[in-house]
């Protein structure tokens, strides 16, 4: 009499698609593949409207960006919202022994507060915003990255991971004119949010001064620099500093840091999109620093 394997082959094949669907969803919030297109038959509620923040209180969304959330000690969460098929791929295990509330939810449920363009991927965690690191702080780190009014968080997302790719110390950032700590911040980081400071201060130029008694060698990214990156340093901790998307560094910022530098490009393309710039600077910045 043959044994009916049914129920094994299908268990398996569910196993091994949870495998290939979790493998492509961390791919796509690496940046690695495409995010699909929305439908454009789905068009979010006339009525809908993004949520009234508290200034603290910040919405994380997105499975890596989750998992990466509850696993740093420094987060203060508050609550975590998530489908039952989430759950299981975070393995969360039983859900009424975490630390704090959990509320079991469904996927229209998060599109009624995120709005139907975030891929939440069936979870998200309401959480305080992470706590602030002085700048003195940063005294023994050999390099961080300063942004100047950089505004799309998209771009500050993705240098984020690069960031922490090379490991920098900090990513410095004006309060007026940035990004704050939000989920589409934290989305396109994938994870590295939790993983380096984001310094939010009030007067760029004073920061810079104070890098400065810290020992630093701050470099201003400019396509009209007077030399290439690489024959630019010579401290053994180094500030990159880069402009905003459209107008680049500001005059101010220009006058302050100890040298401006440009990114010798010998193509027909004469300028990089910000986060691009922001990881070639700091693959030339370690090159230096290991020598």
């Amino acid at each position: 009499m043959s044994k009916d394997r049914t129920g094994d082959k299908s268990a398996k094949d569910t196993h091994y698609a949870n495998l290939r669907r979790a493998h492509r969803d961390a791919k796509r919030e690496r940046g690695e593949i495409p995010t699909p297109k929305q439908d454009k038959r789905r068009k979010a509620p006339a009525d809908w409207k993004a949520p009234q923040l508290a200034p603290e209180q910040v919405l994380l969304y997105g499975l890596h960006t989750v998992r990466a959330a509850l696993d740093n000690p420094a987060r203060q969460i508050i609550r975590l919202s998530v489908t039952q098929n989430a759950a299981a791929r975070l393995e969360l295990g039983e859900l009424s022994a975490l630390p704090f509330p959990v509320e079991t939810v469904s996927p229209q449920d998060l599109d009624k507060v995120l709005g139907p363009d975030a891929i939440h991927q069936g979870v998200m965690l309401e959480t305080r915003p992470l706590p602030h690191r002085r700048l003195e702080a940063l005294r023994d780190c050999p390099l961080i990255l300063v942004l100047d009014q950089v505004t799309d968080p998209h771009n500050v997302g993705a240098i984020m991971r690069s960031a922490v790719a090379f490991d920098a110390g900090a990513l410095i950032t004006t309060m007026r004119h940035s990004p704050t700590e939000s989920g589409v911040l934290a989305k396109s980081a994938s994870g590295a949010l939790e993983m380096i400071p984001y310094i939010q201060i009030t007067n760029l130029a004073d920061t810079i001064e104070e890098l400065h008694r810290l020992g630093f060698q701050s470099i201003g990214l400019d396509s009209e620099g007077p030399q290439p990156l690489e024959g630019t340093f010579s401290g053994e901790k180094i500030a990159l500093v880069l402009g905003s998307e459209g107008k680049g560094l500001r005059q101010k910022t220009r006058t302050i840091v100890n040298d401006l530098a440009r990114l010798d490009m010998p193509g027909a393309i004469k300028s990089l999109n910000v986060s691009n710039a922001a990881a070639i600077a700091m693959y030339a910045a370690r090159q230096h620093l290991k020598r």
